[in-house]
């Protein structure tokens, strides 16, 4: 049973298993915004960026937002000059 998951997301990019809202707010933490400015831009609640970074590093297996901020820039959806 492991191994049939194993194979079918094998050589998948996790990248994929985001969903728009979850790619747009990487791409916002990613171009340094805080998680308060992201909620007034998207006109969520604080909680619901919250839920959705943390959904954002499961899919990902990354453990901090400088992680999610390198994983950004090494998929080109921010750079150090914006």
């Amino acid at each position: 049973m492991i191994d049939d998951y194993r194979w079918q997301t094998e050589g998948k990019d996790p990248y994929d298993s985001l969903h728009a809202r979850e790619r747009e707010i990487l791409k916002m933490i990613a171009d340094g915004y805080t998680s308060r400015e992201i909620a007034d831009k998207v006109f969520v609640s604080l909680k619901t960026v919250l839920g959705h970074r943390t959904k954002i590093m499961g899919k990902l297996d990354l453990h901090n937002r400088t992680e999610l901020i390198k994983y950004a820039m090494r998929k080109g959806l921010t750079t150090v000059d914006q």
